[in-house]
């Protein structure tokens, strides 16, 4: 499980600095010591800090997860940054947030902060408490306990503030002092003398309380626990003595109420209880600690010690219980075993490996491999050609046309299979810059991140669960990658079309759109390059030809106006070339018109219309077709692929709709009487620019799909 530790200690990363500081701190080697401690219990652990980066670290950390997949969990040390309830503070942004964290909920954390609330709720229930009084203001009225009386903020915590007063006037200067620094009102309390005896609690639903520690104050000084005890300043030694020294019926009684105690408060997973022991054998609850210390020389930690367990034991034991109470399991259930069905372990397998796969995508947008660069073509193929073989799969040669098409395939062969097609080559000029891969809590960005980069890597995992799960050596399957996008296909559309039609159908791993949407139909597109020539002419000379920049574009404005909706045809100039002389007006221009359309009939009628309006002998012209890519058309074969994918995903819940787009694919060369789908490929934006970015978590969703429905195919 991914488990990020949170605590408090240097960052001020909040927006305006005021309120109550903090003064509670764990140091840096009980933090790593916790982490250490989760590592060694198998989880992924990092530490952050409680402060305004904390969502987005979080986000970036333990992205959104997937049906049945367990989310990662906080480990909570936070105290608070400044202000008010400090502890409510984290445990809050995550309940608002919706991770999972060990320890107390803010309702929880705010009663037992609020000390004179607590006792309130203890005598309710009949828990003992020493007798108590509240002053809000440096005016007050005598309290009518006696003393020796003891004296602390209302609201804080770790023995802030806190005071033992024999007299009127000293009792006056100790809330007189609490008002200043802490500006809230105080509790004044009968001091017991006797023994300090804490109890720590693990667990809910029941907890259990640890043996009770007593609190060995030495002999100078107070017989309380201060602040500066607690921070290791006030110059003596304060030990623990795991078990208390007690009576055994004392020992049942003190956790008894510490167990009433922690229920009263609503706690969960962890607390410790503080009490006095009277001479009498009377406990008296001070306060219940909600986030009880896991320094190494806290009672908490030597309580648990008692109890058998070290510290890795705890710190992982506290992980149990809090997923107990979020999982209804004390561990849940890892889905990784070859043994368990195959849909179960291929997602096991999956979302374990969330990290490798998106380190994954990183290395491959480190390699660069645009349309007209064939060095890093031949650098990334080398690249897939390996990975591939590593798992098992052969390339087919009989089926490739190095350096455009590559073909691999399983040793039952793609025939009367599934042919997975995707691209090789990223359709960037040679001179636009690279973008550095980067991500954010929601994306991951890089060079062609979106439109190869990761498919690739969703293709390698899949085939990798497909091999985990025994699945990969009997599948009939294909995997084509080819190298000529940019180019529209040119070099590779023969022999993709030759593959497809051997395979039972067909899935091109394109990129879905922010919609979660896969693509049933697409537009073709053709591309022409129109060549207009004139005469060389001066500026503001006479001529009986006219001037072809003009002439140019009321033809193109004319050719615009044979788009249509209904027709479903649209047509555009994308960009100008000129040639001109020195001092002289354009006497070349060259342009490519764009075209989409629905099929070759109205391709066809549209090309003659362009040639109706270009006709004109006053200038010279050409036009020619420098390419022409097929529509993939709606067909009546797609029904049981498509419900198959929808079936696959509804049993995930993972987002699937359908729909038709104006850009082609390669989905086009596949012959119609085989099922084909585009847009498996996990979802991105911005494609083919130098800001494509894919979301985190379609990467693991759209694997899951590829690899489910894989699975299912070969089951069948």
């Amino acid at each position: 499980m991914k488990i990020a530790v949170v605590y408090n200690r240097e960052s001020q990363k909040v927006i305006n600095l005021f309120g109550i500081p903090n003064r509670e701190k764990y140091g840096l080697k009980a933090i790593k010591r916790i982490t250490d401690s989760l590592k060694k219990g198998k989880h992924q652990a990092i530490a952050l800090e409680g402060d305004k980066d904390l969502i987005d670290n979080l986000e970036e950390f333990m992205p959104r997860v997937l049906k049945g997949e367990q989310p990662g969990m906080v480990f909570n040390l936070s105290y608070g940054i400044q202000g008010q309830a400090r502890y409510t503070h984290v445990p809050s942004i995550l309940e608002m947030i919706g991770i999972p964290y060990v320890g107390s909920g803010p309702l929880a954390h705010s009663l037992a902060l609020d000390k004179v609330v607590a006792k309130m709720m203890f005598v309710q229930n009949n828990l003992p408490t020493p007798p108590f009084a509240v002053v809000t203001n440096p005016d007050f009225k005598m309290p009518d306990l006696a003393f020796p009386l003891i004296v602390k903020p209302k609201n804080e915590a770790v023995s802030l503030g806190i005071k033992i007063v024999n007299s009127e006037q000293e009792l006056r200067d100790a809330t007189q002092f609490i008002f200043d620094t802490f500006s809230q009102p105080v509790l004044i309390e009968s001091y017991i003398e006797g023994r300090e005896i804490n109890v720590g609690i693990l667990g809910n639903n029941p907890p259990t309380a640890f043996d009770p520690a007593e609190i060995s104050f030495g002999k100078s000084g107070p017989k309380i626990y201060t602040f500066e005890d607690k921070t290791r300043v006030s110059g003596r030694e304060i030990s623990v003595i795991c078990p208390a020294p007690i009576k055994a019926d004392i020992t049942s009684r003190a956790q008894k109420i510490a167990i009433e105690a922690f229920t009263t408060l609503g706690c969960y997973d962890c607390a410790r209880v503080d009490m006095r022991l009277d001479s009498q054998d009377n406990l008296y609850i001070l306060e219940v600690n909600s986030l009880p210390s896991l320094g190494e020389h806290g009672s908490y930690i030597a309580a648990a010690e008692h109890m058998g367990m070290d510290f890795p034991a705890l710190v992982n034991r506290l992980v149990d219980v809090a997923s107990a109470r979020y999982f209804d399991t004390p561990s849940p259930p890892e889905v990784t075993g070859r043994n368990q069905a195959s849909d179960k372990a291929a997602f096991g397998f999956l979302t374990n490996r969330r990290d490798q796969m998106e380190k994954q995508v990183q290395q491959w947008c480190q390699i660069s491999s645009r349309t007209n660069d064939p060095i890093g073509i031949r650098i990334a193929h080398n690249e897939l050609d390996k990975k591939l073989t590593e798992l098992g799969m052969k390339q087919a040669p009989e089926y490739s046309d190095d350096p455009h098409v590559w073909v691999w395939q399983t040793p039952a062969g793609l025939e009367k299979g599934t042919l997975l097609i995707g691209q090789l080559d990223v359709p960037l000029d040679m001179g636009i810059s690279s973008e550095p891969f980067r991500r954010d809590p929601e994306c991951l960005y890089g060079e062609g991140v979106g439109s190869s980069r990761a498919p690739l890597v969703m293709l390698e995992y899949a085939v990798k669960a497909l091999k985990f799960c025994r699945q990969l050596k009997n599948a009939h399957l294909g995997i084509m990658y080819y190298a000529d996008e940019g180019n529209d296909t040119r070099y590779s559309a023969a022999a993709i079309s030759k593959v497809a039609g051997l395979a039972r159908q067909v899935l091109v791993l394109n990129p879905g759109n922010i919609e979660d949407k896969i693509v049933t139909k697409r537009r073709g597109q053709r591309k022409y390059r129109l060549t207009v020539e004139g005469k060389s002419l001066k500026l503001g000379q006479s001529s009986k030809t006219p001037d072809i920049m003009l002439w140019l574009f009321r033809k193109l404005e004319k050719i615009s106006r044979l788009s249509s909706s209904k027709e479903r045809i649209a047509i555009a100039a994308v960009d100008f070339h000129t040639k001109s002389f020195p001092m002289l007006l354009p006497h070349r221009i060259t342009t490519t018109l764009q075209m989409s359309f629905p099929d070759i009939k109205t391709a066809n009628k549209t090309e003659e219309a362009i040639h109706e309006i270009l006709k004109d002998k006053s200038v010279r012209w050409n036009l020619a077709m420098l390419s022409s890519r097929p529509a993939m058309k709606d067909r009546r074969v797609n029904a049981r692929l498509i419900n198959s994918l929808q079936s696959v995903a509804d049993h995930w819940e993972i987002p699937l709709g359908r729909e038709a787009s104006l850009m082609p694919s390669v989905a086009g060369l596949v012959p119609t009487n085989i099922p084909v789908v585009c847009g498996i490929g996990p979802v991105a934006t911005n494609i083919h620019t130098s800001q494509s970015a894919v979301q985190r978590i379609s990467l693991v969703q759209r694997t899951l799909l590829l690899t489910e429905f894989l699975i299912k195919t070969i089951e069948i």
